[in-house]
């Protein structure tokens, strides 16, 4: 495809924290290091990128009436349940051409209820869940233990860790409680998988979307609990191996899922999707992630995409080519 003109959207962990946010605010944020390894990947896909910097940024370069042949986003906003579709809500609002997901999209990923509730009702397998606003909705639970509970809307794995994992109703409600404290959101309580974690990468839009890789993370010994929880994904190279699932039964019923739903939810361009195994070893649907994460080294999608042979600007050129040439 011809070379494009990028303007390169994000939040920079710096950035913020040099205006007074705390680390634990930042932590979805990307560090300047992703930034700029990002903004090397796509110039060596032989664009010329603007580094536009967050959603604020480009609100005022669009004001001044600057326009991107296309805008590489990667914000994850700030506050609220829609702060994900902040930048292509603004996107639309200018007529602005932009990369992944639209604001409905990325608004009703971000709120796991919600796409759990689209999935469900898809005829898609998702553990049974309920949602917890205050203790008081833990007065009747409608399934057994053990749960696993995490804070309804955020991303990077935030808010998760061993303490997520509960027994039974006594523990739950102590672990809402420290949840509903320390993120001031209602909390999703799943009925624990106990089986295989994968992760499936999706490029492409509609039919012509595929499943780039089944990645199955598995944990080892030094791994704080059998989960993907922030501090497994933060020292992932001694709490955690990857391995890519080419053949069998789990990686075609994983991508068969992860691709209904990509479809389902309205992801585009690109996407990564996060399943578990049930007691049959059955996968079912945790969670989509529109706008996934693309540091070179670290993140989930760029380690899958290297596993099934995909180098890394080659992802960045499918993502870029994909919102380029998808109806406008």
């Amino acid at each position: 495809m011809k070379a494009l003109h990028l303007g390169f959207v994000f939040d920079c962990q710096e950035d913020y924290l040099a205006q007074g946010f705390t680390p634990e605010q930042v932590a979805e944020f990307d560090p300047r290091v992703t930034v700029e390894g990002i903004a090397a990947g796509l110039q060596a896909c032989g664009h010329e990128v603007s580094l536009v910097g967050n959603g604020q940024a480009l609100a005022r370069s669009l004001a001044q009436g600057q326009r991107y042949d296309l805008v590489f986003n990667i914000a994850e906003g700030l506050t609220g349940f829609s702060r994900e579709a902040q930048v292509p809500a603004l996107c639309e609002l200018y007529r602005q051409k932009y990369t992944f997901s639209d604001p409905l999209t990325c608004a009703l990923t971000l709120h796991k209820a919600m796409a759990k509730r689209v999935v469900r009702d898809a005829g898609l397998p998702t553990a049974p869940f309920f949602v917890v606003e205050s203790l008081q909705d833990l007065r009747e639970i409608p399934f057994p233990g053990p749960y696993f509970a995490k804070p309804v809307a955020e991303g990077s794995s935030k808010g998760i860790s061993a303490r997520c994992q509960a027994k039974d109703a006594t523990t739950l409600q102590e672990v809402c409680r420290e949840l509903l404290a320390s993120f001031q959101q209602p909390v999703l309580v799943e009925r624990f998988l106990p089986g295989r974690e994968v992760t499936v990468g999706i490029v492409g839009n509609g039919r012509g979307a595929r499943v780039l890789g089944v990645m199955e993370v598995e944990f080892t010994e030094r791994a704080e609990t059998q989960a993907y929880t922030a501090l497994n994904k933060e020292e992932y190279r001694e709490r955690v191996r990857y391995r890519l699932l080419q053949d069998g039964e789990l990686a075609r019923q994983a991508g068969d899922v992860a691709l209904a739903a990509y479809r389902l939810l309205g992801c585009r361009d690109a996407a990564r999707l996060d399943l578990r195994c049930d007691e049959t070893g059955t996968p079912q649907f945790l969670e989509a992630n529109p706008l996934p994460g693309l540091d070179p080294i670290r993140s989930d999608l760029p380690i899958l995409a290297r596993l099934a042979g995909v180098e890394y600007v080659e992802l960045l050129s499918a993502i870029v080519e994909a919102a380029w040439t998808r109806r406008w």
